[in-house]
């Protein structure tokens, strides 16, 4: 395509292209301190629906290796969420290397805490403020799990904060341009530390499986192995198509590391919580 731009993020790479410069100059801007990779894993293109729709009224079509082709498409305005989301796909649906667990990653040294959740959960908010507080920001879209040492690999791209959530958003962050009117209310993106990107080569052993719930009377409560493992299968995207070695590898994370279920009113209680669990280990 006319435009594109190539990125590198822990294990993974993307080639992105677009009909339109935009979402390129506002990825090149997000992804700054991010290498570029001279070959790319996944291809992501962001497409006019016709022709004359480039130019009016334009709406963009994701596409790339994998894509959901009932997916409704975006405006212009909206085509760096539209370039996340295409990433987002291409790990969901085509990564085999890594178990893949829909959470938030912060680590201490070389031991990480998990906290996975639905959307809305607020796992991004509690890992912005956490990695705020000396904490190392691993991610906080997917767990990317290896198989043979069930370490997780760092996937740090930038987080998603919506809604009340953009307030949170530190003066020295690097942020990405005000996304008004998206599915999921208004969006920004922001970019994790510097000094997360430049260790996102280093995976950490998995410590603590924290599963948050925001917006709930501060609760914490311990959660059995059998309801651990079905609560992981839901939040993996490729746990089927692993086979064996996700069934392995979910059973390993399980019996190894304690999982609680914690509910909380606002981020600073929940910050609070999980260091707490931390020092509690």
């Amino acid at each position: 395509m006319k435009h594109q731009i190539t990125l590198g993020v822990g294990p993974v790479s993307f080639r992105i292209g677009s009909d339109w410069h935009g979402p390129i100059a506002a990825l090149d801007a997000l992804y700054h301190d991010y290498p570029r990779p001279g070959f790319a894993d996944y291809s992501v293109r962001l497409e006019a629906i016709s022709p004359w729709r480039r130019w009016i009224r334009p709406s963009i079509r994701v596409r790339g290796d994998y894509w959901l082709p009932d997916a409704s498409p975006l405006p212009r305005a909206q085509g760096l969420l539209a370039a996340e989301m295409g990433m987002n796909l291409q790990v969901a649906l085509g990564h085999r290397r890594h178990l893949l667990i829909h959470a938030a990653v912060v680590a201490r040294g070389d031991r990480a805490i998990l906290m996975s959740g639905v959307s809305g959960a607020g796992k991004s908010t509690l890992a912005l403020m956490l990695s705020q507080r000396g904490w190392r920001f691993l991610g906080d879209e997917f767990a990317m799990i290896d198989p043979e040492t069930g370490w997780v690999h760092p996937f740090p791209r930038p987080v998603s904060l919506k809604n009340e959530s953009l307030e949170l958003i530190p003066d020295e962050y690097r942020v990405g341009p005000l996304l008004a009117g998206t599915p999921k209310g208004d969006v920004r993106h922001v970019a994790p530390p510097t000094a997360a990107i430049a260790a996102m080569d280093e995976p950490a052993r998995p410590a603590l499986l924290v599963f948050p719930r925001f917006g709930f009377p501060s609760a914490l409560g311990g959660l059995a192995a059998s309801e651990t493992f079905v609560r992981l299968t839901q939040a993996s995207t490729n746990y089927v198509a692993m086979g064996e070695a996700g069934f392995r590898t979910l059973v390993r994370l399980r019996g190894r590391i304690p999982a609680v279920a914690l509910d909380y009113p606002d981020g600073a209680t929940g910050v609070a919580a999980v260091e707490a669990l931390w020092d509690a280990l």
